[in-house]
Parts: structure tokens; C-alpha cells; sequence
């Protein structure tokens, strides 16, 4: 209190600040058929404010005032969903698919600041204006379609199976027999038919046993076999897809009732993308603030995941996989003029990433001394130049600079770059690689695994299991673009101060990944229970830059190896407290070893400089061991070494030793 303060402090008046909140909620769930439900809810956040300053500590304000008024909106938030799983399974020819879609709206009403309901504007012509700076809404839609497809039920449907065998000559002597056996069966009855069968397949085979017509393939039916067992090959498939949108409107005036609003409009309450700023101004519901700097923002992003499940043989699965996504953030300010809505330095800014493949050139020719799809990086700027040179000047002629490259489209324009760059690395023809900044199309990854060799008898006697894998993963990825806030749409033969054309996008940078997870790997267990693992794996990662034209490329290998041996039942007797017992468990011991190289290089588009920056060579070995002293109770024994060797002569050798042991004691059954 003031009685605490020193004759040299400054007291502050005493506030008292009683709040009263009133939060109401709602749901309401329906399902409109067996196959569409529905789910909304809502939830207003209100507040009862009651303020006593230091003049009222009298009794003018009692306990229960304003307890039962419902008070000012602080926030309302609500949420649409709708999930409908398509009927296919109403119709027999579409039971191989499933799929479903579900919708999401949501909408939320933000109450602004009151230090900003009344923002004073001196005027030196007159008196003050006050502004008031408004709410803010937002909402939000998502789109989903989750698809699976049992290809094996469509191919069962449809009649698509392989042949079982061609009726041989004896075959047709048994048609025959059938049709003796017709007559018989009328004079003798179900019983007597049988005998004759018996009768004559005895005949048949030289009055030996009885014995079922063997059916043999021809090579045509062979021939028809293979067809319709590629035809067949895909057995599953799953198709997903995710869209997001979001709009988020500042200085939006109006208040919202007690169960939600309509405004802006019933669409945007309900997710609708629709325009709704102009709108919003001719109504006058966004504030008129000269100097409002809140953004208006729309976000947008679209994923699709496809997996495609193959078995080209009962022993070889390859499952392919392939991805797009694509994310968007648009941001400006704005001012209110007369009603009309005005936009000030608009933006546009995102990340894109597309599976592709680039084995083409995985295997060639790339160390710090030079690589073969670096240079063709290089020879491919002018084809492309050429191209571009060709669609905007509407003719093979067209100047040139003194390098000879199309003016506009020098060799170190952005638009010149990219197309090169990843032509380069893709191994394609420049002069048919697109030349825009994004693919449309995302090109499958694969994930390979045969274990058909244990259908030999050698690897029968020898092993327990056998298989080999092989994997692969690739991908495009643009980091950041945005618009170019330099490009002229009135006037797009603007040049920069290299004298190329501006780009309408800007990119920082672009990336291209590989990765062989693995290359190859075997892993098996042989019929004396010692397991093997030997795995090599491969990968890269190519970083252009347009800031200065320089390439990074990572390269990476590991050769991995592991052992395992178990013995079975191992006895071991203990003499714990006088008392003698045997305790029978697997002892299992398990080796790792595995060397890991890897190098960063940094190339140069014009100058014959590559340079090893970074890079180093990983030794690892681990070792474990694990023995079950209990049903619950397990003894663990580890030891971890990792050596590394680097690649530059500024980095020191590093060593890193762990070891130990672990009891694990599991409290379940």
C-alpha cells in the first residue's frame, strides 16, 4: 500500500478487477445415412467484466451484478465434418474398392484488443480521428480421400486367372467314359455309376489303381500364363489425398453473437475459399486505419501418397511408392479506401517436394576431381537458353550476348538453371526437359524383396531363410520460393543487373536426393542357426544455389554387416542362498560392423575449382549379448566402438567407446 513507500517512490492506484466467464459449448453428431455422418460443434468464450476503481471500495457494486448477463465475446470457435464412405460395396463389380472422403470447416472469431477498439489520430486541421482497429477471422478447410483397391478381387470378379492345364488324349477317352457313365447312372442309380467309373479309369491305366487324368500345359497356355500373371501382377493400391486452405482476415469489425455469425459470409463460416475482402470493405466491416499493418494471409497446401503392391512371382514383391506436395503462403497489407479494398505489397511464399528418379546417374563418374553430370550441367544452359530464347522471342532469332547466349536468358539466369540442372542429374535430354519450376507428375519409388531361392533344393539343405532386398528413394524439393516483388507483369522483358529477364518466382535454392536404402542386402539364417546381414547402401544429395551458382553435392556409402548365433537351451547352474537350481535360456549374441564414407564437394558452374569441404570415414562395431536368467529378468551385455577419420586436415580423429550391462526386468505376464 501507499503506507510501504519511501518518500522517494511514486505510488500507483489501486485496481481491483473482478472477471465473470461464460463459456458455452454445443455438439451435435448425426448420421445422415449409413454411409454420410456428420459432426458440428461450437464453443463461445465470453467474459462479464467488472472494473472497482479506487473510488468504489464502497458498496455501489455487489456480489452478484452482472453474474447472470452473458457479457462480451472474447472468442468463438466451431467446426463442420462430414465423412462419407463411397457405396461401392453396393455394387458387386466395385467391391475391390474402398474409399471414403471427409470434409472439415472451421471458423474463428477473435475479439482484437481493447487498447485498439479506439486508436486516437491527431489532425492538424481539426480534431482528433479515432479508428478503431476491429477483430479478426479466420477458417479453415480440409479435404481427404483415403482409397484402397484389392486389385485381387477385381481380377477374381472379372474371370482373369491363369489356365490349370490342357486336357490330354486320355482326358478325352474320360469324356468319353463320362458319357458312358451317364447311361449307367440311368439304369443303376448314383451308386453304380461310381463303379463304373472306377471300372473304367481301371481300364483306362491297364487294369492297374485308379488314378486322376494328369493335365498338362502347352506352350501356348504357358505362353497365356505369363501374360495374365504380369496382367495380375499389381494386387493392391492406395491413393491418398490431403488439401488444406486457410484464410485469416485482420481488422474485421464486426462482433459475433451468442451462437456464431454468418459473416462474412455463410460460406466462409463454413470453409468456403471464396474472395471475401472486397466484400468485407464495400460493407464497411474491415477497419479504415490508415496505418494498419496486420497481414491477410491464405495458406494452401496439397499432398498425394500413392502405393502401388506388385508380385510379379510368388517369391518377388516390389511395392512402388510415390509422393507430391505442395504448400503455399500468400500474405499482404491493405487499406480501405471508400469502400473499395486496396493491396499493398502482396506475397507469395512456399516449399514444394515430388518423388522423381535419378538413377541414371547415380553410378557415374563423381569425386572432388570432376563429374560427368556436373558437366553436362554445364553444356546444358545453352540448349536450354536456346529453348526459351525460341517461346519468347517467337523465332529461331533472336540476339545474343557475347558469350552466345540468348539475351535475357544468360547462362546464369535462374530460368536457365533449374531445367539444366536437373536435367543434368536425371539423366534426360535437355531439349525435352521441362523447363517450369514444378512437375506435375511424381515418378515411383520401388522397394524390392525375392525369397524365391529357398524353392532350390541347395538353399533348402543349407538354409533356414533367405532372402535379398533392395530399395530406392529420390526426390525433388524446392526450398522457399516466393514471389518476385521486382517483376513487372506489365512489362516481363524488365532485365536484372546481369541482364537477364526477372524470374516472376525467386528460388534460394533447389535439392535433389538419392537414396539406395539399400543397395542391396542379404539376410539369412543358416541350418546351424548362425544369422548373416550384409548390406551396402548409397546416396547423394545435389544443392544448387541461386544466390551464388554454387553446387554442393553429398556423397554418402556404408557397408553394413551383421552376425547373429544362438544357442538353444543353454543350462546354467546358480547357488543363490544355499539353494541349487539350473536355469535354461537361448544365449544370443549379435555383431555389427559397418563403415560409413562420406564427402561434401563444392562445384563451380564457371570456374575449374572442386573443393572437398567436409567429409569423414565412420568405423562402427557393436556387440551385445542377452541371456533370460528369468521368465521376466534378462542380463545384457554391450560394447559400442565408433572410429572416424576425416576428410579434411582441420578435423581430428574422433573415438567413442560405450560398454556396459543392463538387466530388464518386464512387470508383465
Amino acid at each position: 500500500g501507499k503506507t510501504d513507500l519511501l518518500p522517494d517512490q511514486i505510488g500507483l492506484p489501486t485496481l481491483y478487477q473482478r472477471n465473470f466467464m461464460f463459456d458455452w459449448q454445443y455438439t451435435i453428431n448425426y448420421n445422415l445415412t449409413n454411409s454420410l455422418r456428420f459432426n458440428f460443434n461450437a464453443a463461445n468464450n465470453r467474459i462479464i467484466n467488472n472494473y472497482i476503481d479506487q473510488g468504489r471500495v464502497d458498496n455501489t457494486i455487489g456480489l452478484w451484478d452482472g453474474f447472470f448477463e452473458i457479457g462480451d465475446p472474447n472468442q468463438h470457435v466451431q467446426s463442420l465434418q462430414l465423412n462419407y464412405d463411397l457405396p461401392t460395396a453396393k455394387f458387386p463389380f466395385l467391391k475391390w474398392l474402398r474409399a471414403t472422403y471427409s470434409y472439415q470447416g472451421d471458423y474463428q472469431w477473435q475479439d482484437g484488443s481493447d487498447l485498439f477498439s479506439n486508436v486516437e489520430i491527431p489532425s492538424d486541421n481539426g480534431p482528433s480521428v479515432f479508428y478503431d482497429l476491429g477483430n479478426s477471422v479466420q477458417n479453415a478447410s480440409t479435404h481427404r480421400i483415403n482409397s484402397n483397391l484389392d486389385l485381387t478381387s477385381l481380377y477374381r470378379y472379372i474371370g482373369l486367372k491363369k489356365l490349370t492345364g490342357s486336357e490330354s488324349e486320355d482326358d478325352q477317352g474320360g469324356a468319353e467314359s463320362n458319357s458312358l457313365l451317364g447311361g449307367a447312372a440311368g439304369k443303376g442309380g448314383k451308386a453304380e455309376n461310381l463303379n463304373k467309373r472306377e471300372q473304367i479309369m481301371a481300364m483306362r491305366n491297364g487294369g492297374g489303381r485308379t488314378s486322376a487324368p494328369t493335365r498338362k500345359l502347352s506352350p501356348g497356355q504357358k505362353v497365356i500364363n505369363s501374360l495374365i500373371g504380369l496382367a495380375t501382377s499389381v494386387k493392391k493400391a492406395q491413393v491418398n489425398y490431403l488439401e488444406n486452405n486457410g484464410i485469416f482476415l485482420p481488422g474485421y469489425l464486426p462482433s459475433v453473437g451468442f451462437g456464431g455469425s454468418l459473416r462474412p459470409t455463410a460460406g466462409f463460416v463454413f470453409g468456403s475459399q471464396a474472395e471475401v475482402r472486397a466484400l468485407a470493405a464495400r460493407n464497411g466491416w474491415l477497419t479504415i486505419f490508415p496505418e494498419f499493418n496486420q497481414q491477410y494471409t491464405e495458406v494452401e497446401s496439397r499432398q498425394l501418397d500413392m502405393q502401388v503392391n506388385t508380385e510379379l512371382f510368388d517369391d518377388l514383391k516390389i511395392d512402388f511408392n510415390a509422393s507430391r506436395l505442395y504448400s503455399e503462403n500468400f500474405a499482404e497489407n491493405y487499406i480501405v479506401e471508400d469502400g473499395l479494398y486496396r493491396s499493398l505489397t502482396p506475397n507469395t511464399f512456399g516449399n514444394f517436394n515430388i518423388s522423381t528418379v535419378l538413377i541414371n546417374t547415380a553410378f557415374s563418374s563423381s569425386d572432388e576431381f570432376g563429374s560427368q553430370a556436373f558437366e553436362s550441367f554445364k553444356t546444358n544452359r545453352l540448349t536450354i537458353a536456346q529453348r526459351l530464347a525460341e517461346r519468347f522471342y517467337g523465332s529461331n532469332s533472336y540476339p545474343v550476348d557475347d558469350e552466345g547466349s540468348p539475351e535475357g536468358f544468360g547462362k546464369n539466369s535462374q530460368q536457365v538453371l533449374l531445367p539444366a540442372f536437373v536435367s543434368a542429374y536425371r539423366g534426360s535430354d535437355a531439349a525435352k526437359e521441362r523447363s517450369g519450376i514444378f512437375r506435375d507428375i511424381p515418378l515411383p519409388n520401388w522397394d524390392v524383396k525375392y525369397t524365391g531361392f529357398m524353392k532350390m533344393d541347395w538353399f533348402k539343405k543349407r538354409f533356414k531363410r533367405f532372402s535379398v532386398q533392395h530399395g530406392y528413394r529420390a526426390a525433388y524439393t524446392l526450398n522457399q520460393f516466393q514471389s518476385n516483388l521486382d517483376f513487372n507483369r506489365q512489362n516481363p522483358a524488365e532485365t536484372d543487373q546481369s541482364g537477364n529477364f526477372k524470374p516472376e518466382i525467386v528460388l534460394n535454392n533447389v535439392n535433389l536426393t538419392e537414396q539406395f536404402s539399400p543397395l542391396i542386402k542379404v539376410d539369412f539364417e543358416m541350418m546351424n542357426s548362425i544369422k548373416i546381414l550384409a548390406e551396402i547402401r548409397k546416396d547423394r544429395a545435389l544443392s544448387l544455389s541461386f544466390a551464388n551458382n554454387l553446387m554442393t553435392e553429398i556423397q554418402g556409402q556404408e557397408l553394413i554387416l551383421g552376425l547373429g548365433y544362438r544357442i538353444k537351451d543353454l543350462r546354467i547352474g546358480t547357488n543363490f542362498g544355499g539353494k541349487r537350481s539350473v536355469m535354461k535360456s537361448d544365449l544370443n549374441f549379435k555383431l555389427d560392423v559397418s563403415v560409413r564414407d562420406n564427402k561434401t564437394i563444392i562445384r563451380y558452374l564457371d570456374v575449374d575449382n572442386n573443393q572437398t569441404t567436409a567429409g569423414q570415414t565412420i568405423y562402427g562395431l557393436q556387440f551385445s549379448t542377452d541371456y533370460a536368467l528369468t521368465k521376466n529378468l534378462t542380463a545384457l551385455f554391450f560394447y559400442d566402438h565408433t572410429f572416424s577419420e576425416y576428410a579434411i586436415s582441420t578435423a581430428f580423429p574422433q573415438t567413442t567407446i560405450r560398454s556396459g550391462f543392463t538387466l530388464r526386468y518386464n512387470f508383465g505376464n
